[in-house]
């Protein structure tokens, strides 16, 4: 019995030795020496797909249809415009450090707003404003907005949202009951300043360093074309703008979409030259 419980303890004592030795020497294996040549030589890497903190500059153009939200309510058709132009910059960034699918962009922009009236099917008849059964404005606007942008290897879309500030610049009355006097200009009562939301979607055709978007946009003004109380000061009327536009433009790049930058590579540069890494000893 006694040479019995002697050779447990020798077989326990070879097992404690045995294993962390072989545990060292499993941990020392480099993983990549257990596949064959044939094998790594087939396996294809693929690169990660980043974008980088980039800007842009580009010029739009494109239609809008044009009505006027009124209070009270009136029937209206949509008054389509076919000028609606500008340029923009935008500059897109990371939030948070890290989610590189947010940016600003700002832009100036030529359009027009409008209203059309209905004619009603009851009376036969159609509303006027000052005699004019249609006006058109000429408008200038600078809109800041917000956009999120999911980026693919050659296309991307695109949500945008945010504020505007705009000047109207001239109007044009239509109508057989129009005053001449104020046909072609505003009136004391009139407001020229305009402001409001603005927002909508896109996707664009990316083709380095040259990007085509495509937009289609809402805009509801905050601004009415005319004082509130300017028919009564105990009735209260608004005539808020309300405007889909659609656009097509050319965007140029002004720093790399993906890759390095020219900075980092101007960084690599440096560090390589004056922070050598030190050399790694040769093992015996």
């Amino acid at each position: 019995m006694k040479h019995i419980f002697k050779y447990l303890i020798a077989t326990c004592l070879l097992i404690f030795l045995f294993v962390p030795v072989h545990s060292q020497n499993k941990t020392k294996l480099n993983p990549v020496d257990s596949f064959p040549d044939i094998y790594l030589d087939t396996v294809q890497v693929k690169k990660q797909f980043m974008i980088n903190d980039y800007s842009l500059v580009g010029v739009q153009y494109g239609v809008s249809f044009n009505q006027m939200s009124f209070n009270p309510s009136e029937k209206q058709s949509m008054l389509f415009n076919p000028e609606y132009f500008g340029v923009t910059y935008t500059k897109y960034g990371k939030l948070f450090g890290f989610m590189p699918n947010f940016g600003l962009q700002v832009g100036l922009f030529y359009g027009h707003e409008g209203y059309k009236f209905k004619k009603d099917r009851a009376t036969g008849s159609t509303y006027t404003l000052d005699g004019a059964t249609q006006a058109v404005m000429d408008v200038v606007e600078v809109p800041l907005l917000t956009q999120v942008h999911i980026d693919f290897w050659r296309m991307k879309l695109m949500v945008s949202a945010g504020i505007y500030g705009g000047y109207r610049l001239n109007i044009e009355r239509s109508g057989d009951a129009v005053d001449a006097a104020i046909r072609n200009s505003f009136k004391d009562t009139d407001i020229k300043f305009d402001y409001g939301l603005k927002g909508g979607v896109g996707f664009a055709f990316v083709f380095d360093p040259i990007e085509i978007h495509f937009q289609g946009m809402v805009k509801y003004g905050w601004s009415s074309l005319y004082q509130p109380d300017y028919y009564s000061q105990y009735y209260y009327r608004f005539a808020y703008p309300f405007d889909i536009v659609f656009t097509a433009g050319i965007h140029y790049q002004l720093t790399r979409r993906t890759g390095k930058t020219n900075h980092q590579l101007r960084r690599e540069a440096f560090d390589s030259v004056y922070k050598p890494q030190p050399e790694k000893k040769k093992e015996k």
